[in-house]
């Protein structure tokens, strides 16, 4: 039966947000609720230099949120990895639901198709992601690992103007704007170990609009909830800052635990620090604190002080 209330959803106006958005319509559609998306540009897209000079990854939801807690949209849709970890989200808001995981993986896009392990001494590579890249002057210290902003569709552009060999850039975001067939190689974890939120949708209301928050949560992914609230435990944990190369994966194990693996990296790949454990899939936050505490035993706390922010 349609609802008399219009759910307003406030997203980024890139356009992978606006199809993370339509996603989230399209769900509420079929609950039946009435939709209209409010696009927003935030200082995060505007700003094309080192996100850490505006505070971080935060500066890509903050007019977002902004939005929800002065009455101009009901619902925000965010992908978790773009929330800080070391503050808590804003008073007044909760997290509605998190939509069924997508992919978590990293793939590398190159001009000549060739894959990572090919690449040639000197080739320009594409990320200005402080965690991927760690990770890739571990595994292929003799690339010239560049800086790239944008959205995916402005980083490809980059690519094919040829300012760069390859750039490096998340599976499921390439799918969102249909840009998948573009992939040359797809990364395992173990060559590169996902950001903690990866391949997840978050929905955000304020916490007082109970029509809005029991509407939201019937799109809720209880598989979902758990690994993020074992990753963003771990996240808290380490209070790492926005340019920290912090790495987390939750899965489901064939037991019905849940398995989490974090990873901490100084910021030229020349040590890292790994943690592995399970946990019942009741108390995913323990999980979280007890990786995120190993990592500080085994020192992160001076590989996240050592990096600038």
């Amino acid at each position: 039966m349609p609802r008399a209330r219009r759910i307003r959803i406030s997203t980024r106006s890139s356009p992978m947000a606006v199809h993370q958005a339509e996603q989230v319509a399209a769900g509420l559609h079929r609950l039946g609720a009435e939709t209209e998306l409010i696009k927003l540009t935030t200082a995060g897209d505007r700003w094309m230099g080192d996100l850490a000079l505006l505070g971080g990854k935060g500066a890509f939801v903050k007019e977002i949120d902004s939005a929800l807690l002065d009455n101009q949209a009901d619902i925000a849709v965010h992908c978790l990895k773009d929330i800080p970890g070391d503050v808590p989200i804003p008073l007044g808001l909760t997290f509605a639901a998190y939509l069924a995981r997508e992919d978590f993986r990293d793939a590398v896009i190159s001009r000549t198709g060739a894959v990572l392990s090919d690449l040639p001494p000197g080739a320009r590579v594409g990320t200005s992601s402080v965690r991927r890249t760690a990770q890739l002057r571990l595994r292929r210290p003799q690339l010239d690992i560049q800086p790239l902003r944008g959205n995916v569709n402005t980083r490809l552009a980059r690519l094919d103007e040829g300012h760069f060999d390859a750039i490096i850039a998340a599976v499921s975001g390439l799918r969102r704007v249909r840009q998948q067939h573009r992939i040359t190689e797809t990364l395992t974890v173990e060559h590169m170990c996902p950001p903690v939120g990866a391949g997840i949708i978050v929905l955000q209301c304020r916490a007082d609009d109970d029509e809005v928050r029991q509407l939201a949560a019937q799109l809720d992914h209880p598989g979902t909830r758990r690994q993020a609230t074992a990753e963003r435990a771990m996240l808290h944990a380490l209070q790492g800052h926005c340019n920290s190369p912090i790495a987390g994966l939750a899965t489901d194990a064939a037991d019905g635990r849940i398995m989490l693996r974090g990873s901490v990296f100084s910021a030229d790949g020349s040590r890292w620090l790994d943690a592995q454990d399970w946990g019942v899939d009741d108390d995913p936050e323990a999980l979280g604190f007890f990786i995120g505490s190993n990592l500080l035993r085994q020192g992160a706390r001076r590989l996240i002080d050592d990096i600038p922010h």
